[in-house]
């Protein structure tokens, strides 16, 4: 067989393109042997060919890749390319296109298009034509017609129309029906009546029901030029995309986390189980899709503390607090039901999840159920395989959860010796072991979980509801994964963010920063699983604060608030570069806590004396320092812990005090790097007492516009690039999910670029513009390869924020709602409401998705009363819990016909949720 393949593409001097691919003749893969394409100057095409040898294989795969000046190297996107052999073929000659990597359309090829907005039905085969002669006649002229095609309503097909009597000489009840067998790409082949006449075509939509072509592609037609498909040649046009008239697609989605859903078969929080009917909600209003937050197991203390989501224990299991007992079995026991209903008509009464008495209530019944159904659980074939299936991740969850209740902590640094590390873990764990139960509660409750989930994603796919996830950036430091690999991190450090509206004195989350240079050593494979089994669930991801691919803000161990930290990786300055560049260097002045007494009196008052005794010391020179018992955050912290326990009567007292001396440990100008004679200038330092009592003003510019300015905002940009492109391709590729990032706060100049080089949609949120030189972003100014939305869940609700500033929202109301010259409404009436959603809904960004209290302000009956209610996290506050709930259940907001008709009528009216 004669193997021709041919391409259009205009390249620029000193680049080529070659083919490589599965055959020895393609390089096997290997870059330097691949096949090189010569250029066609009259047809502007590249070609080559091959001739196969008679044991040639029945198929192959293959991929083109532009070679540039200079060394690099550009592998066209997507999967590669496989291509069937026909038998008894002599020539097949192969006509493709170059799939450009930064297409918008590309993202529509991911699984939350192909597994859900566009599922197919059960495949079907083409239709034949009764002009279309036999195959096997040597001298057809035959042609494959294949194009991908992703966005195809499930009761749609792609057909082809076309000049050629075979394709019905344009007639549209006549078209080439396309197979959607290997979809997203349809393909169908015939033999060509007049194979000498120049061929044109075009794809269109063919509508089964009403047997007609309801949607034509926009355009030129296609053109196969005359001769080209020649007797006993099968012809291949790999075709590029379809010409949609309606322009590109654009969805629209609900946000809320699972335990803030409510339903009246919930036991005082939202499950898996609820999901559905969130689900048939968004359907019946012309949403797309739910998006969450993160829904892994965060028990580590079985308190308040754990209502954090983004503190996992693991990066794979679920969380028991979103499973839904009744979905495992029924209680036997008469008292047993009687006590769980009891139990579940007093939390579904409270207007928040009260997080502790929910997991104990769910933990008392576990245990019941898990005795109960073990001997039938254990026997399980289901169970069994889904424990060999993710054995890797399970078992040493299983046995971590079984030690933490056995050993009453999550710090296995507590632990007897033996468990310090994981060792015989599938021993320990082994059911003909004496204390299994310890670890088959466990089994039990994530094989329950997983089953409720994945029933719940197939109902929302089958639906054409997509459920996006939500990726943490960081793991709990005394975790499963923490215990089992250790070398992955950096337990001696912690990662926050650095100051922004919401925290002047930045974030501390206090997890251990990653350890890339190891992970990458084995291609990121921690990475990879953790990607995939997210995969298993959702079809799209929202990657919690995709800076961190880039750089990380990290602190210290001895931190408690985020200000002495510093973005790793990064460049730190020498101190030669900052004598250098300020004309001095003095390590007491620069490094140490700048403390004067003056500047004790303006923060503690009349308290300043106290303070000073207590917690400080004065040398020779009468320079202050703090006592050394108490010189970090940590040991201030960890002291007035132990004082406030052992001496309540000065409890208010050290409470009181306690921000201030954490203000004096952050009164530095650099921060010591881990490389001896290495500092980074520390964050926000203009703001400090320290800069403005610099002796001269030559030196505060120099430190400020020479150093900082240069440092923050100049010196990493393409340092940061290079680290971005690095790490997140094993994050993007790992899966077929549509990925999302939370690209918020200090971002590189450098983000933007990498995340559309790599089609991650970006978030474009209307009151955290991007761009400084604007308050109030615009939503018609978001790219396509976005997300708008009007929140976030570390931000109040819209009506909330309205009310915080009359003087902000009034310019809002003018500047970005354009009501000139008028009083803004004291209170954010629902039309205010509606003018916002719709105003997000009209952006030309791929997604607007809308917190659901949000969507609710549009109604004055269904929202809540109080929209400050409504707030789900404070970012500002350590100790916030996580317990919004749903006011109404999901039951209720079903019937709302009221407000769920005039929102699909803004959604629809918007073009958005269109199914093709």
């Amino acid at each position: 067989m004669t193997l021709s393949f041919s391409l259009p593409y205009r390249t620029t001097y000193g680049q080529r393109l070659v083919l490589a691919g599965s055959l020895p003749a393609l390089g096997s893969w290997q870059l330097a042997q691949a096949l090189p394409l010569h250029y066609d100057e009259a047809t502007t095409r590249w070609s080559a060919s091959l001739d196969l040898p008679a044991d040639a294989p029945v198929a192959l795969s293959y991929k083109y890749v532009l070679l540039l000046d200079g060394g690099g190297v550009v592998w066209e996107w997507g999967d590669n390319r496989p291509l069937a052999l026909p038998p008894d073929t002599r020539q097949l000659a192969v006509r493709d296109y170059w799939r450009a990597p930064t297409e918008a359309d590309n993202e529509l090829f991911t699984a939350a298009f192909t597994e859900a907005l566009f599922r197919r039905p059960a495949p079907t085969p083409p239709a034949k034509p009764s002009v279309q002669p036999a195959k096997a006649d040597p001298a057809a002229a035959l042609v494959r017609f294949q194009l991908a095609a992703p966005r195809v309503a499930s009761a749609q097909q792609v057909c082809v129309l076309g000049s050629d009597p075979a394709l019905g000489n344009w007639d549209n009840t006549r078209p080439l029906l396309l197979s959607d067998v290997a979809y997203p790409t349809w393909q169908a082949e015939l033999a060509l009546q007049s194979p000498a006449a120049e061929l044109r075509y075009k794809y269109g939509l063919w509508d089964a029901a009403r047997q007609a072509v309801v949607e034509l592609e926009v355009g030129d037609d296609r053109v196969l030029p005359a001769g080209t498909a020649a007797p006993g040649t099968l012809t291949a046009l790999h075709d590029e995309g379809f010409g949609y008239a309606a322009g590109p697609w654009r969805g629209a989605g609900v946000a809320l986390p699972v335990f803030s859903l409510r339903s009246e078969k919930g036991l005082g929080v939202g499950e898996f189980a609820d999901l559905p009917l969130l689900m048939d909600w968004a359907a019946q209003t012309g949403l797309n899709l739910v998006q969450i937050l993160p829904i892994n197991d965060t028990t580590a203390t079985h308190t308040w503390v754990d209502s954090y989501p983004y503190a996992a224990i693991s990066v794979f299991a679920l969380h028991p607090l979103y499973l839904h007992l009744d979905g495992i079995a029924e209680l036997k026991g008469k008292a047993q039901r009687t006590e769980l209903a009891r139990l579940r008509e007093e939390l579904n009464a409270k207007d928040f999840m009260d997080y502790e008495a929910v997991m104990n209530a769910k933990w008392q019944f576990l245990k019941l159920l898990y005795q109960q159904e073990k001997k039938k659980f254990l026997a399980d074939p289901e169970f069994q395989k889904f424990k060999a299936e993710q054995a890797a991740w399970l078992v040493p969850y299983a046995a971590f959860s079984g030690l933490r209740e056995r050993f009453g902590t999550a710090d296995f640094h507590q632990w007897p010796a033996e468990f310090h590390t994981p060792r015989h873990l599938a021993r320990l764990t082994a059911e003909s072991a004496p204390d299994f139960d310890e670890f088959g509660l466990h089994f039990f409750t994530q094989f329950h979980l997983d089953k409720q989930l994945r029933a719940a994603v197939n109902y929302g796919r089958r639906r054409g509801v997509v459920l996006k996830g939500d990726l943490p950036i960081g793991i709990y430091r005394y975790s499963v994964d923490a215990w089992t690999q250790p070398e992955l991190f950096h337990l001696d450090q912690q990662a926050g963010a650095p100051p922004d509206d919401f925290s002047t004195t930045g974030q501390n989350w206090r997890f251990p920063t990653y350890n890339w240079e190891r992970m990458a050593r084995d291609d990121y494979q921690w990475w990879r699983a953790r990607l995939g089994h997210l995969a298993r669930y959702f079809d799209a991801l929202r990657i919690d604060h995709i800076l961190g691919f880039f750089r990380i803000w990290e602190m210290p161990e001895s931190s408690v608030q985020g200000l002495l930290g510093h973005f790793s990786p990064a460049l730190p300055l020498h101190r030669d570069e900052v004598q250098r560049r300020l004309g001095w260097f003095d390590y007491g002045r620069l490094c140490a806590p700048y403390i004067r007494w003056h500047l004790l009196e303006r923060t503690f008052g009349n308290e300043a004396q106290a303070v000073f005794d207590e917690f400080m010391t004065a040398d020779q020179y009468e320079a202050i320092q703090l006592k050394p018992a108490v010189a970090t955050q940590r040991q201030i912290e960890a002291y007035i812990n132990l004082k406030s326990a052992a001496e309540p009567a000065r409890a208010d007292f050290l409470r009181r005090v306690e921000p201030g001396l954490y203000h004096f440990v952050n009164e530095v100008l650099f921060v010591p790097a881990s490389q001896p004679d290495y500092y980074h200038p520390r964050i926000t330092l203009s703001k400090t007492a320290s800069f403005a009592e610099l002796a001269d003003d030559e030196s505060r510019r120099r430190l400020y516009d020479d150093i900082y300015v240069d440092y923050f905002y100049h010196r990493h940009e393409e340092f940061w690039r290079e680290q971005g492109l690095i790490k997140l391709p094993a994050v993007r590729y790992a899966t077929n999910m549509l990925i999302c990032g939370e690209d918020l706060g200090m971002v590189p100049a450098s983000v933007p670029g990498v995340m559309r080089q790599l089609g991650i949609l970006g978030l474009n949120i209307q009151r955290m513009p991007s761009s400084p030189a604007v308050e109030f972003g615009h939503p018609a100014d978001a790219p396509y390869l976005s997300v708008v939305t009007t929140g976030s869940h570390d931000m109040p609700v819209l009506r909330a924020w309205w009310e915080q500033d009359h003087v902000r929202s009034q310019r809002f109301f003018e500047t970005t709602l354009g009501h000139w010259r008028q009083l803004a409404p004291y209170y954010c009436e629902p039309w205010v409401v509606r003018e916002v959603l719709a105003q997000h809904l009209q952006s030309p960004a791929m997604w607007a998705i809308f917190p659901l209290q949000d969507l609710l302000g549009m109604d004055t009956h269904l929202r809540r009363p109080n929209p400050h209610d409504e707030y789900i996290n404070d970012p500002g506050n350590p100790q916030n819990f996580w317990k919004y709930r749903l006011h109404l259940p999901l039951e209720e907001l079903l019937e709302a016909t009221g407000f769920n008709e005039p929102l699909r009528e803004l959604v629809q009216t918007s073009g958005r949720g269109l199914l093709s």
